[in-house]
């Protein structure tokens, strides 16, 4: 063995044990830069990620990890494979790289599990704007674990999720992805989903990492100018959370530029905010082919070796999905003395030091793999729908809803019989199972290159379940027209089967894909906020036949439908779901039944028009309207909005008089079930500083919790708030905590006041400091 290396100041990695660091003191440089990479099997000629046509492909399996390998990418989610064969094909590998490599280390593998693990045959949970609709983070935690435990299984050990990027414009195509417009929320969910998987033994990846979201018009890739202010008071805080409180392990860059430089080659964040910081120990991985996109699309290297130094000097320590640039260019770079062999060693240590830590550098492979294994069980489902019930959100009820039927609806509905006996479903999501899914399904990612693959899974469409919902019902099925185009030919059929009905429940919105095959998704962004193709034309056209239509919204982002939610064209009721998976059209039956009372509340706002874009609910007062402009940004529904079959009344809100800067202060308010059937109140408690030294927003959510009433139930929430939570970074970019007054209120939404109160922030300036607390504790006391 030879002498352990030493490091220049800085490019040490101290958490690497004594283990880790002989194995790195015995490498050849090409073996240090195999941990640093990975390859993707069965690549192929599916383009699952942008501009994969034009990367280099890894070579022959054998070949390229002749020096060993750091992860395997995708090896179950690039095309669809038995997971019980690809499990022994994936045992088979670590075995040959742990006894026929020099050094015997077994790669990584990861794959993406946004909205559950994108692999054939496993289940497919609701997209991650529906979780932020279901403001439940232990629901998403279940989820996670339910998650990582299907992933750990099959021999995976790190997943791509959760996105913590904070919605900043809706037009932008992978809203789907994200939770939420308000950072608190994207925080807490997201940290309960890293809490769920890591359960699991399987890391969790934060992305993008930072500022992805706010780009230039909401188009993908696009150069984003947000000042240092709203990077570090907004984009920031659900990372720092994911880190500092849910201890997540594995970080991945942004494709974003801010303020020109790109976040492949910055240090600023990737080494000096999450490091030196925040103290993470994790690993940094690229987003695919971030590094050679900093010499093809931002041009900051004349070509990729170039790039691979920046990205190493930054604090990338991993390039997926493929050694595009971190093999023979960054080879050549350090052997010609331009690129510092150190900040290798620095990467692999912390690649290393991953290893170890998931026990990969113990496992042998010796054992068999699952012969069988249910990707899709009881547990799974039982989860999933859960999830999908609770994210629905109401957005608009004339009293129509719901339908009722036997045992449910109204008490007046609840009899036999009472349901429609003709209901007409149209629209292009009516029956198309696909239509509930998000971008990062495996569906809508890989099999939509192998149409002639079933799904592999249960996915009961809105219309079939609606069926089963209602036995006793005729259910016909229109589809009018398709998600896009304009062919009007379907429109007649849909007035004749409208006209025929009681209801008229027409099931829009969105096809999720990926780079134009789509509505919403990676690179669909869109420059309309209206309904995609003519499916307002058909809402037209059937509502006026006079029979009572519902909207059913199966969408990857929200759409400026103030038409038919207020005036005299509205319709009778408009359900808004955010692709909501495989238990969706049963949840959304449920929901037009009333067997499940709405209790999902928007994460984003509903906006006006494409044209009030980028607009975010925590705007200062000049962000709002005003008489300065004819412009009003004024979404149709605020954030945080739902409606409910039952009535819940807030009282009785008490909070301290005072509390000092830096420390925690107590709000209580009483909830009450006013209704004759179950549900759950969505409490939210917001905030606004009155006067500071930099504009503040005029709410900003500080705490929430979800409550779950019987009829004439009550309960008191306590929300223990840290001041933290009003900090904000001051005019030196200090973030703090300011003494003054400031409003605070309880409402269903972000903009109505149902009941207020204030407290005074006392004492000095407070500084914020890593060390203090930044989630709001709930304490439910029922009666």
């Amino acid at each position: 063995m030879t002498e352990r290396q030493t490091h220049p100041a800085g490019l040490d990695v101290p958490w690497a044990s004594a283990r880790v660091r002989d194995l790195l003191a015995q490498m050849t440089l090409d073996e240090k830069l195999a941990q640093l990479v990975g390859y993707w099997v069965d690549q192929g000629g599916a383009v699952v990620a942008p501009l994969q046509g034009e990367m280099a492909t890894s070579g022959d399996l054998d070949e390229v990890t002749r020096h060993g390998l750091g992860h395997l990418t995708r090896v179950y989610g690039t095309r669809p494979v038995d997971p019980a064969e690809r499990a022994a094909w994936l045992w088979a590998q670590q075995r040959r790289l742990r006894t026929q490599t020099r050094l015997g280390i077994p790669a990584l593998v990861h794959e993406e599990c946004l909205t559950g693990l994108a692999a054939w045959q496993a289940a497919t949970f609701p997209t991650p704007l529906a979780w932020g609709a279901s403001f439940d983070p232990d629901l998403v935690e279940e989820m996670g674990a339910a998650i990582g435990g299907s992933m750990h299984a099959l021999g995976i050990h790190q997943g791509l999720a959760p996105v913590l990027d904070v919605i900043r414009d809706p037009r932008w195509g992978r809203v789907d992805e994200c939770i939420a417009e308000d950072p608190y929320v994207v925080g807490t969910v997201g940290s309960a989903y890293v809490r769920g998987l890591q359960s699991a033994g399987v890391h969790a990846t934060l992305k993008h990492f930072v500022g992805y979201s706010a780009s230039q018009s909401g188009r993908n890739h696009a150069p984003v100018h947000a000042g240092p202010r709203e990077v570090a008071d907004v984009l920031l805080p659900p990372f720092e959370m994911a880190v500092l409180d849910a201890g997540a392990r594995s970080v991945m860059n942004s494709y974003a530029e801010i303020d020109g430089l790109p976040a492949a080659a910055d240090p600023q964040y990737l080494t000096g905010v999450l490091r030196e910081r925040w103290g993470f120990d994790g690993v940094v991985v690229a987003d695919y082919f971030a590094i050679a996109f900093l010499a093809l699309m931002q041009a900051v290297a004349a070509d990729r070796g170039e790039a691979a130094g920046l990205a190493l000097a930054a604090g990338i320590d991993i390039e997926l999905p493929t050694g595009d640039a971190y093999l023979e260019p960054l080879a050549e770079k350090i052997r010609a003395g331009l690129v510092d062999e150190a900040l290798v060693d620095r990467a692999v240590l912390r690649a290393l030091a991953q290893k170890d830590e998931l026990g990969l550098l113990d496992e042998t492979f010796e054992g068999e793999p699952p012969t069988t294994i249910d990707l899709d069980s009881p547990l799974h489902r039982d989860v999933a729908r859960r999830l999908a019930e609770q994210s629905v959100v109401l957005l608009s009820n004339d009293g129509l809803l719901p339908l009722g039927g036997p045992g449910q609806g109204t008490p007046e509905a609840a009899a036999p019989g009472t349901a429609p006996r003709r209901i007409a479903v149209v629209g292009p999501n009516g029956d198309r199972p696909e239509a509930l899914m998000g971008c990062y399904s495996f569906a809508n990612h890989v099999l939509a290159h192998h149409p002639d693959v079933p799904l592999g899974f249960e996915i009961p469409t809105v219309v079939q379940a609606l069926r089963a919902e209602l036995p006793a019902t005729d259910v016909t099925v229109v589809e009018g027209c398709s998600v896009q185009g304009d062919d009007r030919s379907g429109i007649a059929a849909a007035v004749a089967a409208a006209a025929d009905a009681d209801v008229a429940v027409l099931v829009l919105g969105d096809q999720a894909g990926l780079f134009g095959r789509g509505t919403v998704g990676e690179g669909n962004d869109a420059e309309s906020l209206e309904l995609p193709g003519i499916q307002r034309e058909l809402v037209e056209a059937v509502r006026a036949t006079g029979t009572p239509v519902v909207i059913v919204l199966l969408t990857g982002r929200p759409y400026a439908i103030g038409w038919a939610l207020d005036g005299e064209h509205a319709v009778s009721a408009v359900l808004q779901s955010f692709f909501p998976g495989e238990e969706g059209g049963a949840a959304l039956a449920g929901v037009l039944s009333g067997r499940v009372n709405p209790s999902g509340r928007l994460p984003v706002s509903l906006p006006r028009s494409a044209g009030a874009q980028p607009f975010s609910y925590l705007h200062p007062i000049l962000g709002g309207p005003s008489e300065v402009t004819s412009s009003d940004s004024t979404p149709v529904r605020p954030f945080g909005f739902g409606l409910s079959y039952t009535g819940f009344e807030r009282s009785d809100l008490t909070t301290d008089a005072e509390v000092v800067a830096g420390g925690t202060f107590t709000v209580s308010v009483r909830v009450t079930n006013t209704g004759d059937r179950a549900g759950a109140d969505v409490v939210q408690l917001y905030a606004r500083d009155t006067v500071a030294s930099v504009t503040r927003p005029v709410a900003q959510l500080l705490g929430y919790a979800r409550v779950a009433l019987d009829a004439g139930e009550s309960a008191v929430v306590e929300l223990h708030v840290p001041t933290t939570r009003l900090a904000f970074s001051d005019r030196t970019m200090t973030r703090i905590v300011e003494p003054g007054a400031v409003e605070l209120w309880v409402g269903p939404s972000c903009d109505q006041k149902e009941l207020a109160a204030g407290i005074v922030v006392t004492g000095p300036v407070h500084t914020v400091t890593t060390d203090d607390a930044r989630t709001v504790r709930v304490e439910v006391v029922r009666g």
